[in-house]
Order: structure tokens, then sequence, then C-alpha cells
């Protein structure tokens, strides 16, 4: 077999389903190429690894006749069967050769240890692992790596890899499937099995030449072996990909959670709008795998404990948590935690309170949270008693109970609230808060079948509010925006050529996104202080004077804006300020001359921007405006276009949203009547990806349901730039 030269890396479009990958992944027979006695070489712990293995394995090594109780073949042409899988321990230098012989005998697929290749940056190396992948696309035999550590497929207790790792034991229906880029931490995510977590499968990519992570996930996402799937991400050359795969898993309904690493954003792009400097490719990252329905982590050592929940959790019958302990200050903990991450936590009815009441001394508090002090100690049945009629409360979706001391008479709680969940058909989580980490009934309450294990109350709120945030995503259903009129695009697209390739004027920005029913602020375009001042009449006072320039993109920092200008005289006075201040510009900008506006009435400011991100594509950004938003950094981002529906969960995500919501007798915001806006932006941003670089609307004043684009800012793809 002859592979060809490879002149660049093909980049696939399309993710492996799981038949393609099922001789691989869960293979029937495994080929050991490299075999060895020598003990630590990677031959020889393979080998040590199979040895419960539930499929046959040969070793393969021209070296020996036997290994063990195995007879060794030379060869795999000399291979009693066509086997699965192979995985080849041998050195970089031999791997091609063995690869290639793989592939003509119609092995399934291989798995490479081997490294010394890209990762190096070497062309010679980076040629040596495009011709791997070229293999793989040539002959269809799938590979993994190379530069990776390994497999493991608890249901087969295959344990393809070379590490001394933890045994891992027969998956439970409520299984977590480990992905992972970095192969030491989708091992150590594993290790959970020793605190109770059930784990059925562990996937490590190393460099990725054929299979990566999208293809793991597709494949998992069809298979019943896992209840969720845990993924360990750092970036790749197709994310889109990955997209696809976590659609296949929503679709499924197989919850998928990751955790992003490389979350700094050192190196990003200069960007002439506000918003292009807000939407960072790891928020971009985050804001597309929410929109597949992906659940994000902020921190690693939350992600098994995350995705262990939604392996057990059914769908919420509540919103709200009920939160029981016998540590006042740990019941305080939960309320600030629920409180932080919008998980509501509603009071007991009044027939919940009374048994509360009459099971509670009064030093203690039959609210919620609820605190049972340390009294259980001498009444062990009363905290069962309330645990249950917290449950029974329509009001609650689940009960969250922390641990904070180990003992062994508090080793049996955790099932006690395990077996009043089921019987409610509810969830239960237990906080381990004491750092007694192994203590009695930790393993018991990782294999509950509806109690969650956590290790810190901001862990286990921050999962309750995704649990909730899953389900409303669920039940809305596919959100599809609708396209906009041909002759409405052709017209915005001409209105944006025009321009020539350059930033477009505030006046031209506003015309074009007129055009999408984006309510933008009247003005008048002056080349005279005499002009101005007839304006300013026409319009009414006060009025606003701005400098029209296409190399002015940031007026307020080139001081050429004049506001709240009430008579003839200050209009005078306005002009001329402003054109002294463009005039000490350098290098000396093109003047159109002075916009004259009526002055907008104050309401809140927000931003809503949008950037073409190069993998994604136009990100939608909202927030709070003005001149604070590079500042404040409260925003919200998401794949362009989003429905009004979609808009609105952007603006409730904000930190700022009581402003909008009416705080300190300032009038409410008609926040459909600004969603709205935000879904016809978002469209006119989808509409112009191949046009359109970045786009800032700033301020949009917000007051009841006055809605006004007061600046905007619209730079074709092509022009640069910077703050």
């Amino acid at each position: 077999m002859s592979i060809g030269p490879r002149k660049m890396e093909i980049k696939r479009t399309t993710i492996y389903s799981r038949q393609e990958l099922t001789r691989l992944l869960h293979p029937a027979s495994v080929a050991v190429i490299g075999a060895s006695t020598r003990a630590g070489s990677f031959g020889e712990r393979v080998m040590f690894n199979l040895r419960h293995y539930g499929g046959r394995y040969y070793p393969v090594n021209g070296r020996y006749q036997t290994i063990g109780e195995h007879k060794c073949y030379a060869n795999v042409r000399d291979l009693p069967e066509v086997v699965d899988c192979a995985v080849i321990t041998a050195a970089r230098e031999a791997v091609e050769e063995i690869v290639l012989d793989c592939a003509k005998m119609g092995v399934g697929g291989a798995i490479i240890f081997a490294s010394g290749y890209s990762e190096t940056g070497k062309e010679d190396r980076i040629a040596q692992q495009l011709r791997l992948a070229a293999i793989a696309q040539e002959t269809g035999m799938r590979i993994v790596g190379p530069n990776c550590i390994g497999v493991v497929n608890a249901q087969l207790d295959s344990r393809i890899t070379f590490m001394d790792i933890t045994p891992i034991p027969q998956p439970t229906k409520h299984a977590v499937g480990i992905i992972s880029q970095s192969g030491a931490l989708g091992m150590a995510l594993a290790q959970g099995v020793v605190r109770g977590h059930s784990v059925s499968h562990v996937f490590t990519s190393g460099n990725s030449c054929d299979v990566d992570m999208a293809d793991y996930v597709s494949y998992l996402a069809d298979d019943p072996a896992c209840a969720s799937i845990a993924c360990v991400f750092e970036g790749m050359s197709t994310p889109e990909r990955l997209l696809m795969a976590a659609e296949k898993a929503w679709n499924a309904n197989k919850p998928l959670a990751i955790f992003k690493m490389a979350s700094g954003e050192q190196g990003a792009r200069a960007a002439m709008s506000h918003t292009g400097s807000l939407a960072g490719s790891h928020e971009s990252y985050r804001a597309v795998f929410r929109k597949a329905g992906a659940v994000m982590v902020d921190d690693f050592e939350a992600l098994l404990e995350t995705a262990a929940f939604f392996a057990k959790a059914p769908a919420p019958k509540a919103a709200g948590a009920a939160v029981v302990a016998a540590s006042g200050g740990a019941a305080i903990m939960a309320a600030d935690r629920a409180e932080q991450h919008g998980v509501p936590m509603p009071q007991p009815t009044d027939s919940v309170r009374e048994i509360l009441e009459s099971r509670i001394p009064e030093f203690g508090s039959s609210r919620n949270p609820c605190d049972v002090t340390a009294q259980i100690l001498a009444d062990p049945e009363s905290l069962g008693i309330c645990a249950g009629a917290l449950l029974s409360d329509p009001q609650y979706g689940i009960l969250v109970s922390p641990m904070t001391y180990g003992s062994a008479a508090g080793a049996t709680r955790p099932m006690v609230f395990n077996e009043l969940a089921k019987q409610h058909g509810k969830m239960a989580a237990v906080v381990w808060q004491t750092e007694w980490q192994d203590g009695p009934g930790v393993v018991d309450a990782g294999q509950a079948d509806r109690l969650a294990l956590f290790r810190s109350m901001n862990a286990c709120f921050s999962t309750l509010a995704a649990w909730q945030w899953r389900e409303d995503k669920r039940q809305a259903g596919p959100q599809i925006v609708p396209a906009s009129d041909p002759a409405l695009v052709a017209k915005a697209h001409a209105l944006i050529a025009a321009s020539g390739g350059r930033t477009l004027t505030e006046r031209e920005a506003k015309e074009v996104l007129a055009l999408y029913d984006i309510p933008v602020v009247g003005e008048t375009l002056a080349g005279s202080e005499d002009e101005a001042v007839n304006a300013a009449a026409r319009l009414g006072y006060p009025v606003v004077l701005k400098v029209e320039s296409p190399d002015l993109p940031h007026k307020t920092e080139a001081g050429v804006i004049r506001l709240n200008l009430r008579s003839a005289d200050e209009v005078r006075a306005g002009y001329q300020a402003v054109m002294a201040n463009a005039a000490k510009v350098e290098p000396p900008p093109a003047i159109n001359g002075v916009l004259v506006q009526p002055m907008v009435p104050q309401g809140v400011e927000m931003v809503v921007g949008a950037t073409n991100d190069p993998l994604f594509g136009p990100m939608i950004v909202v927030g709070l405006g003005g001149i604070l938003v590079e500042v404040l950094k409260d925003t919200a981002l998401a794949p362009a276009p989003v429905t009004p529906s979609e808009a609105m969960g952007m603006l409730r995500s904000l930190k700022g949203v009581k402003l909008l919501e009416g705080f300190r007798g300032m009038a409410a915001v008609d926040m459909d009547a600004l969603a709205g806006v935000i879904s016809r932006v978002s469209r006119f941003v989808a509409d112009h990806r191949d046009s359109v670089a970045e786009l800032d609307v700033n301020p949009l004043i917000c007051a009841g349901d006055r809605i006004t684009a007061v600046d905007a800012l619209i730079v074709p793809i092509g022009v640069t730039g910077g703050h």
C-alpha cells in the first residue's frame, strides 16, 4: 500500500458515528504491538493492564516466542484473526510501517502512544503525523493519537493504556463517560470511582491525527453504557465539529458537561469596537457550547461531580431548592451560594412548616435554609422527618444537605435523603464539607441513585442552576430566527459596500440599521455654525453635536461630542469646541461636518454589538453600555442570530438586570421590546457575516418602551485599527 505525499492537512467537516468507531473503542480483540517482558516498558504495562480484559488479546513482537501464557506473534500479519484494535507501543520511527501493515490487514483501528510528532513544531515531525492522518483517511482505519495515553472501556475492562490506573468497576446505569485532551487529567477524573462515582469510559485524544474529541462525544452520545459525558477540552482546529457532536448529544438527551481550559485572552487581536475587546475566544467557546446545550463548568474539580449529577437527575419538578442542615453556618453558606447562582430558595408552605416546628428546637430554624441543630444527635429521626417534609413541598425540586463533620453517626444520613428523594421523584445532594474526604458514608453517597455528592457549595449550586437552565432550554424547543427578506439584505449590503471598505460613519451605520427596524435617533449634518444653529432650531432643544469622521470611530475619547446644548449660543460654542478638538487629532482626520441630534432623555444605557469570530462566525454581545462597558464587562454573548426569547435570556443573565427591571424609582424598561431589538441586530450581523467584521450600537438608551440607538459603528471586513 502506498500513501502519496500530502500537500497540507485536510480538515474534516464531519464526525464519526458510533458504528465507525466500535471496533476501535469496543473491541472484541486487541493486538499489543511491541509487547514486552521488560518491566516498566509500554508493551509490558499494556499487557499487564489487559489481564482482566473480556476479549481476546495477542502480544506481537518478533523477539519473543511467548509472553507469559500467551503465544507471541512476529507480525500483525501472523495473527490468527484480524483484530479490531491494535495498540502500538513501538518507538516513533517504527510506527508508520506498523500502521500501514495494520491497514493492509483490515484492522479496525490503532492506538499510538509514541510522541515527538506535531507537538514538537518541527516540519518533518508534522509531516510524519500528516502521513498517519492520510492513512486513516484513505483506508478507513481509525487512529487514536499519536502522543496519547490510551483508552479505557469499563464494560470490557479493557485498559488500553500504559498507566498504572485505578481499577474501574463495571459501570452502573448512572455512569459517566470521560473524554479528555489531557490524558493525565482524564485518568485523574476516573479515580473518582474510589468515591463511589461510576465511569463507563475514559477516552484520551493526544495529537488527534484522526479520532478527536468531537468523535468521542459522537460515540458516547449513542452509547447506552453512559448516562452523561464529562469533557476536558482545550481547543481544536475545527471546533464546529465538536458543536455538531454536542448537538448530537443534546438530541439524544445525553447531558454533556465541558471544562474549557486555556481561558486566558493573551494575544487577542486588536479591535476597533468596544464589542471586539469584550468577545474573547474563551467566551465565544462558552457561548456556542451553551447554544448547543452543553453545560459549561468553570472548575476542573467540579467537572466529574457535575456530570455525575446529570447522570442521575431526572428533569426538575420545581426550580426551588430546600436546604436542611445541622449547622447554622453551613445553612448560611448554602443560602449565599444559592443567591449567587440564582437558585430560588422559597419558604416552606404552612403545612410543611408545622412539621418542621414540631421537630426543631426553638434555637433552630424552620425556615429555608432549615437548621435542625445538633439536637439531631438526641433525636436522629428528626432529620429524616424534616427532609421528607421539605421534599413533599411542590416548591422544591431538590433537597441540599451540607455534611460538615465526618462520623459514623452521620454516615447513614445521605442514604436517608436518597430514599426520600426516590420516594418523591426528586433529587437530593450532599455537600461534603468535611476535610475527611474519604470519611464514613462518602462511597455510599457517590453510589446512590438519587443523591449527588459535591465537594463544594459553589459547585453544588452552580450545577443546580445549570440543571434548571438545561430543562428550560429543552422545554423551549428549537429556537429559529426567520430569514430576512432578500431585498432588505441586498439594500443593506449596498449601503455597506458604498463605504468603499472603510469604517462606516455613525450616520451611515444608523441608516443601515434602520432598515432592520432598529430605532435610531434622527439627525442633520451641518457644515457650519449657522447650519448647526438652524438644524437645532428645527429639531428642538436640547441638542447634541458630534463631529462626523470615518477616522474617529470613538468620538468620546477624541473630545468631539457636546451634549445637552440648550441655546443657539451654546450650539455655536459647542461647534467651535468639537471642531477645535478634531483639529488636534493626528493624523488629521477627514471631516464630513457636525451631526446635530435631539438630546435623548436619560435612561439605562445598553450596548448591543457583534464580532465576526474567526472560528464561529458572528457573535452578538449585550451588556450595560456607555463609556463604562469595558470597565464593568457585565455582558452576555451568543452566536447570532438569536430569537427574542434567547435575547431575553441574555438580558436576564446580566448582573445589572435590576436596572432594567426598575431600580430605586427608575421606570422599568420594556424588556420584550429591548429583546426584539437585540434579535433584529443579531439578524443583521448574521445576514452580513461576509462583509461586517464588527458592530457597536452604544449606547442604546432605554427608558420604558422608548429604546433609541444614539450612536453606532460598523466595521467592514478588512478594516484595521484599534482603540
